[in-house]
């Protein structure tokens, strides 16, 4: 019996990434949690690794993959012998857990700013270093870094969150070049505002700190720049995520995709 062309493309599609193991952080929520099932969806047996245990185990009921309980803040635990055992056979690497903090530089608590590095910079240095020699060895290997349009622009009062993201992508850069020719690409997505819990705390904290109401946030803070007036979709963000893992994506390395609305274009 001839099979349908449709029918091919599907079962393409959803094998995909067939053999392939991924962890993606942050992944009991939000973009982590849309994009683990996005990756499991096309084949890949996904890790999800977050610090929320009941989230992870959540996710990773559902889609079939198992859970990792971290906090990726406490890098000082990120060990070389602690990490071996997580990333060592990892083929696709998600770096997405992320938080924020709104406030002036003049009152931005050190400590504060020096933990959202950790979680959004250093960590994501650290898995990435674990996870190179495995990637190398077996000549595969997918790095995606989820940044944001602030790893591209600038916004008041968010120089933690800024300065990570940018630093996310000059890591992400340097880890095409070190990897091109074993057979890893790395590339940052870079969404505008995603509707994600991260974001719906953020209302209340602009609301506060420029004295407007919470329902004129996104109209007149959050959305000014962008041509489209709406917040990204997690699941906007992960089918872009999943095409970078894919075969298909193979020449794309050392890119940074804006999924923004437009914000960037200005």
């Amino acid at each position: 019996m001839t099979e349908h062309p449709i029918d091919t493309a599907t079962a393409t599609v959803t094998a995909a990434l067939a053999g392939r193991r991924a962890l993606v952080t942050g992944g009991g929520s939000g973009i982590g949690e849309a994009t683990a099932r996005a990756l499991a969806a096309r084949g890949a047996e996904v890790v999800i690794a977050d610090r929320e245990a009941r989230q992870a185990d959540r996710v990773a009921s559902a889609i079939g993959g198992s859970s990792w309980v971290v906090d990726l803040q406490e890098t000082s635990a990120l060990t070389d012998a602690a990490l071996a055992p997580e990333l060592g056979n990892i083929d696709i690497l998600v770096n997405n857990a992320g938080i924020q903090r709104v406030s002036p530089i003049e009152t931005f608590e050190v400590e504060e700013f020096r933990g959202i590095l950790r979680l959004m910079l250093e960590a994501p240095f650290l898995l990435i270093r674990a996870a190179l020699p495995g990637m190398y060895e077996r000549g595969f290997g997918r790095i995606i870094n989820v940044s944001s349009v602030h790893g591209l622009r600038a916004s008041p009062f968010k120089s933690a969150y800024v300065s990570a993201k940018h630093g996310l992508e000059g890591l992400s850069k340097t880890t095409a070049l070190e990897g091109g020719e074993r057979g890893v690409t790395s590339n940052c997505v870079n969404p505008g505002y995603v509707r994600t819990p991260l974001v719906e705390k953020q209302l209340a904290d602009q609301a506060a700190l420029h004295g407007i109401p919470e329902s004129e946030v996104l109209s007149s803070i959050m959305l000014t720049e962008s041509a489209i007036k709406r917040l990204v979709e997690p699941r906007e963000v992960a089918a872009l995520v999943a095409w970078l893992a894919a075969d298909e994506a193979a020449m794309v390395t050392g890119a940074s995709y804006t999924m923004d609305g437009g914000w960037s274009a200005r």
